[in-house]
């Protein structure tokens, strides 16, 4: 039995070296299925990767509290810019005992030059809190005071590459900008940060939020309390979380008249964030993954037709072997093996294509992606099984041929 298996493989290695070009088109479907099942789960669990570092390089055990009900979605009537105040903000630092910092921020994409220099950056109003809650590393310099703020100083902070721009190889300590055209005085530098949520980082200036509010956006001016786009809370630690979304939700709803009403802010945890995001990739590599998968049926199916359009070619050979003594199973052996070599060598080339693809999207994109050992293993097996599978039908065609009837044709 094991000769004649032996015999068989032996007959279908040399009969699929005598056809190489046929042999390696009917290979390539099985090829790019397999890298393709391997490079979109890599690409899915590296979005995974992604996301969660973009959260995280948001701070840890963060709350943010933004305008607007979450629930009934961006077009709910109460989804409003104007609902959070910095009266809020230091509400929450004052009255919630699970907070440790409050960092209420108000921004605007502005142009701002030095002499002759000039960018668009993202200039946010804040305060000094900020640093703590954003987990910001300073490189030169000191960030925003609480004296800046209280007296509303018209000092900057700027970005690491906002810094470069304006004053290229130049100390910007101590040195003027100019943000919409009032006047700033430069008196730190941030670490570089790098790109979050598509947004550089890296490119922000920050300044005492009253300036931002008063000289800036100018629409602030008379008011008691500014609004502010986002109070960004850092709680004391994790397991303190959701008590303090608990304590800010209760005490907003209190300070905004909202006991027979729907919520006018929403505040969410770093990690409701991350579970949505989860979700959403958890979808995305099982779409992908499945996309891909549909490739190695289509390899199933062009190994198929090769070899029933083998068998046709091979009607006297198969005739022959018949004649002389070689049995149906023989014949069906044969042709099986011939199938599952296919999709097997093509399985291993799709797969080296795959680690391939992976390395140069590490290389090339922001994206870390690592071999998934079980997306090959999967992508292995099914290559595998689907040569075995749709090699059957021609194999068993092939052994059911009369050998009277195969010598004549």
């Amino acid at each position: 039995m094991a000769y004649n298996l032996l015999e068989n493989a032996t007959m279908a290695i040399k009969t699929l070296g005598a056809n190489r070009l046929r042999s390696g088109l009917t290979m390539l479907g099985m090829i790019i299925g397999n890298a393709s099942v391997i490079a979109m789960v890599a690409a899915g669990q590296a979005a995974q990767g992604y996301v969660t570092r973009q959260f995280e390089s948001l701070g840890t055990n963060v709350l943010f509290v933004t305008p607007g009900d979450a629930q009934r979605g961006p077009g709910a009537g109460v989804s409003r810019a104007d609902t959070l105040t910095l009266a809020d903000a230091e509400a929450i630092a004052a009255e919630v005992l699970a907070v440790s910092a409050v960092s209420p921020e108000k921004s605007q994409r502005l142009r701002v030059t030095q002499g002759a220099a000039e960018t668009q950056a993202n200039v946010i109003g804040t305060t000094p809190d900020y640093l703590t809650v954003r987990q910001i590393t300073l490189a030169q310099g000191r960030f925003l005071s609480p004296v800046d703020t209280q007296s509303n100083l018209q000092v900057a902070v700027l970005g690491s590459e906002a810094a470069r721009t304006l004053f290229g190889s130049q100390d910007p300590i101590n040195q003027g900008i100019r943000v919409d055209n009032v006047r700033f005085t430069v008196v730190g530098v941030v670490a570089p940060r790098g790109s979050s949520f598509g947004q550089n980082q890296d490119e922000a200036v920050y300044i005492p939020i009253w300036v931002m509010a008063n000289q800036i956006t100018g629409q602030e001016v008379g008011k008691t309390s500014p609004t502010v786009q986002t109070i960004a809370v850092s709680a004391r630690d994790g397991a303190e979380s959701s008590a303090a979304q608990y304590q800010i939700t209760n005490l907003l709803r209190l300070r905004h008249g909202l006991l027979h009403k729907e919520d006018d802010f929403t505040v969410q945890s770093q990690q409701d964030l991350l579970s949505t995001a989860a979700s959403i990739t958890d979808i995305l590599v099982l779409v992908l993954g499945f996309t891909a998968g549909i490739s190695l049926l289509v390899g199933g199916v062009g190994i198929m037709n090769i070899m029933l359009v083998s068998v046709t070619e091979r009607t006297q050979e198969i005739g022959l072997r018949k004649a002389i003594g070689a049995r149906g199973s023989d014949i069906s052996a044969q042709f099986t093996i011939e199938a599952v070599i296919l999709a097997v060598i093509g399985g291993l080339i799709g797969t080296g294509l795959g680690i391939a693809s992976i390395v140069i999207m590490t290389l090339t994109t922001p994206l870390s992606a690592g071999v998934s050992l079980w997306a090959i293993a999967i992508s292995f097996t099914v290559s595998g099984s689907t040569g075995l599978i749709f090699g059957l039908l021609p194999a068993r065609r092939a052994a059911q041929l009369d050998p009277i009837v195969a010598l004549r044709s």
